[in-house]
């Protein structure tokens, strides 16, 4: 390999240039917060959650002054992924192009695989939900129920992405075919990716999007209690609240999953902006698994947490008040079946930050280079024992969705 193991920045550079080819969803979501990781911060930042204001009337503001209520939520630095491989004799007498096809590329594809996958489990922080469980998106409706759902949500037009399985993107570019103009069609034919339409900058195909197993629910649930509505304050840091409910199936354990989604009769979405209802029942999402005991009742922890009034107010319900015995639907699918979960982002939904890996001390070679905010190590070392040369490529990073109202689900 002409010596390439002796400047291994060499190989810790072109680790990260494939890093970045082999990017989907990590090159288009928010990565500004590597930067604010270091020795003084530890491996957690808190960051600041979006805040909103109502407007008063008249010129006269007396008493009508508000405080910034303003949430946080933690980025932790919680996964280790590694990719070590053992160099045979014949490994290190390749030249260092043939060295990275053979061994740094397939390296890095897996990180980066990794790394997307666990961007694309945050899906169950998502509460926006559309599509019809079973059934696999292919018409330009199905990418338009994304963008409604974003728009009425109140999310910024600017830098949305829509995420499709390799399924999906097929029926999609077919059903489509018609549609496009003969570029568009042609691209989404040759590269699975549609280009800009329907508001998002793209719509392309990720691999990396997961099933949702639903719960084993059954019974019919309702709210039991009335007025379970909550407040901003109570809820800023969590986004979550918890919801009383009854009439379950008795004592099934795994009742609902995280990530299972229902509605509540008469509860509906609000424009963020105008706070107006959407004419949509609100859909919610269950942050934790949850069981039923024998007498049929759950408490769910869900998100968005049930605010009637205020700049935060995330529903709408006649009278203001969540009536008792209210009918929950769960949406998200057959119990006990599980269907794929597409993806449409805005960048700030999601956030992904990487760390500087420190170099090991001893006797091994390394390196490690950053780009885009995206960070890398390469370690080499050598066993004499057992005559066994070991290349590892190494990441340390943390995702979060430090927004999910900016996101939508669009099961399969």
């Amino acid at each position: 390999m002409a010596n390439a193991l002796e400047t291994m920045d060499l190989i810790a550079k072109e680790s990260l240039v494939i890093a970045k080819n082999e990017m989907v969803m990590l090159d288009r979501i928010d990565r500004q917060h590597s930067s604010e990781f270091s020795n003084d911060t530890g491996d957690s930042i808190r960051i600041r959650k979006r805040t909103r204001y109502e407007a008063v009337d008249g010129a006269d503001v007396t008493g009508k002054i508000r405080d910034i209520v303003q949430g946080t939520t933690t980025l932790t630095l919680d996964k280790f992924k590694s990719v070590p491989v053992a160099l045979s004799s014949t490994d290190l007498t390749l030249e260092l192009d043939d060295f990275n096809k053979s061994i740094t590329e397939p390296a890095m594809i897996e990180l980066c695989q990794q790394v997307e996958t666990d961007l694309a489990e945050l899906y169950k922080q998502v509460y926006w939900f559309t599509g019809t469980a079973g059934s696999t998106p292919s018409t330009l409706t199905d990418i338009n129920a994304m963008r409604s759902a974003l728009t009425y949500a109140g999310v910024p037009a600017g830098d949305r992405t829509a995420f499709y399985t390799p399924d999906a993107m097929t029926k999609l570019s077919d059903g489509l075919k018609g549609v496009f103009p003969t570029g568009i069609a042609t691209r989404a034919i040759e590269a699975s990716s549609i280009g800009r339409y329907a508001l998002f900058q793209d719509v392309v195909e990720s691999v990396s999007l997961v099933n949702h197993i639903v719960g084993d629910y059954g019974g019919t649930p309702l709210l039991n209690g009335a007025a379970q509505e909550t407040t901003y304050e109570a809820t800023r840091n969590t986004g979550t609240q918890s919801l009383i409910t009854d009439g379950w199936t008795a004592s099934k354990t795994g009742l609902l999953l995280e990530g299972d989604v229902f509605t509540i009769a008469g509860v509906f979405a609000v424009n963020p902006k105008t706070r107006q209802s959407t004419g949509s029942l609100q859909t919610f999402v269950v942050r934790a698994d949850a069981d039923s005991n024998v007498g049929g009742a759950s408490t769910l922890t869900i998100s968005p947490a049930i605010i009637t009034s205020g700049a935060f107010q995330s529903v709408f319900v006649a009278g203001g008040t969540v009536p008792d015995g209210a009918a929950i639907q769960v949406v998200s699918g057959t119990a006990n079946e599980q269907y794929p979960q597409n993806l449409g982002l805005h960048k700030d939904a999601f956030t992904v930050a990487f760390a500087n890996l420190v170099e090991p001390m001893g006797g091994a070679r390394s390196a490690r280079e950053t780009m885009d905010n995206v960070s890398v190590r390469v370690v080499y070392d050598y066993d004499s024992l057992t005559d066994t040369n070991i290349i590892r490529y190494d990441v340390l990073y943390g995702v979060l969705a430090q927004n999910p109202q900016f996101a939508v689900r669009q099961t399969g």
